[in-house]
């Protein structure tokens, strides 16, 4: 791997494990060697050591037995306990969102929202998912509460790993159509709309998840 002399190189190792986890090219279950990585990479033992343990303390990795680390897997009874506290997160962050937010995160949330729909229509899935991200990310950003920001953001990273192995959006236009409720009700200015609409948004999929679920185990 090529850094550059400005660049850590123990943070583009992390990020480069990072990407290639989220992009399923080092899927749930895979062995992070450190020896085998650091050779593959180029780089020395350490950094890759450093950006293991990162991987490890954001969740994306757990140590096994006899094995050392390895990329994690959400299964789905996990994700659902993700979403049930999602819920709640969520609707306060768009409560907060109004109260302490103007005109320009509207503006703002909209122009994710021509995006979105966008990405719906040409059934492009990774521009679904990016700008579903980043509207959400807006809003609690928005609210100012940095320990809201930090624990959704913690269970955005869990989410987006599951991605890669359970379908957990109940269909990009159902998504879409429950982003634009919320905009409406972040719009009107009321706060407790707007914690409504978020709560609702996640409360369907989460639903959506456990009905998923329950049709695996009855086939």
């Amino acid at each position: 791997m090529k850094v550059s002399s400005a660049e850590r190189i123990a943070d583009a190792v992390y990020q480069h494990l990072r990407e290639q986890i989220f992009s399923g090219e080092l899927p749930p279950g895979t062995r992070l060697s450190v020896p085998a990585l650091a050779d593959e990479l180029e780089v020395s033992r350490s950094p890759v050591r450093d950006a293991v343990l990162r991987l490890t303390q954001e969740r994306l990795a757990r140590e096994e037995p006899r094995r050392g680390a390895v990329v994690s897997r959400v299964g789905p009874e996990e994700l659902a306990t993700l979403y049930q506290v999602r819920e709640v997160l969520e609707g306060l962050a768009a409560r907060l969102a109004v109260e302490n937010a103007g005109r320009r995160l509207v503006d703002r949330l909209r122009e994710v929202l021509e995006e979105h729909e966008s990405a719906v229509e040409s059934a492009d899935l990774d521009r679904h998912l990016e700008t579903d991200m980043r509207f959400h990310a807006l809003i609690r950003e928005a609210g100012g509460n940095e320990e809201v920001v930090r624990l959704l953001d913690d269970i955005q990273t869990q989410i987006r790993l599951a991605m890669r192995t359970t379908t957990v959006t109940g269909g990009p236009r159902h998504a879409l159509d429950d982003h634009h409720k919320i905009l409406s009700a972040i719009e009107s200015g009321d706060p407790a709309a707007a914690e409504k609409a978020a709560r609702a948004h996640i409360a369907r999929l989460r639903l959506a998840l456990l009905a998923s679920t329950e049709e695996v185990d009855h086939r």
